[in-house]
């Protein structure tokens, strides 16, 4: 397996952009790999989601606080897109995404993965490599219903410290989820060790993700 390292060295600062559709997709889909970064490295996270209403609008921030406690920078943003519409509202979403890569120019960008089958995760990961073709597109995957997790093709090892505090925050953040048969802890673990197996993760666990488009820089 090849390793490749983000940046010049572990000292160089990173801007990523973080995008869900919803109110802890980012965290079930990259949450381990966000606070290996910030522990690693000067990070200035833009965390997006794109659909919150309620006490999801919250919970939302609340969750990206305290992923990103150690950032070097932050910057947090909450829309309110409606939630399971995105593909019948798709002008006003691409509208958003578009105005954001005006905005920011990232290093990374971590968000769904286009075959997703639910329709809001699958629009923005298709919206966001449009908006973002010049830039490292990692796609993360969300356990749900819809299924067809696909074989993705980066993996990120996670160390046991960030799987113990990425379960703890996914399951004490989010409440208004506790009651959805799916969200366990044992369904991102089981998750996660699965993509370890495949990793060949030295911890055993791994959060994955599909890069379809990665240049490769010689130094």
């Amino acid at each position: 397996m090849l390793a490749l390292p983000l940046g010049a060295d572990a000292s160089s600062p990173l801007d990523v952009l973080c995008i869900g559709a919803h109110a802890d997709d980012i965290e079930i889909g990259c949450g381990a790999t966000i606070l290996q970064l910030v522990k690693a490295r000067p990070v200035t996270c833009h965390w997006v989601v794109l659909s919150g209403d309620g006490e999801r609008v919250q919970e939302a921030h609340v969750s990206a606080d305290a992923f990103l406690e150690h950032c070097r920078g932050t910057d947090v943003r909450v829309e309110h897109f409606r939630e399971s519409y995105f593909p019948y509202i798709g002008n006003e979403v691409k509208d958003y995404i578009q105005a954001l890569a005006a905005e920011i120019s990232p290093d990374l960008v971590f968000t769904h993965h286009v075959d997703d089958l639910h329709q809001d995760h699958r629009l923005v990961g298709e919206l966001c490599r449009n908006a973002f073709r010049d830039h490292l597109i990692l796609e993360y995957e969300v356990p749900k219903f819809d299924g067809r997790h696909g074989t993705p093709n980066v993996f990120v090892p996670v160390e046991p410290w960030a799987q113990a505090r990425k379960l703890e925050l996914v399951m004490a953040g989010f409440p208004s989820q506790s009651s959805r048969y799916w969200y366990t802890e044992d369904t991102f673990t089981a998750l996660m060790r699965l993509r370890g197996v495949e990793a060949r993760s030295p911890t055993g666990y791994a959060e994955a993700f599909f890069g379809e488009k990665v240049t490769i820089a010689p130094a």
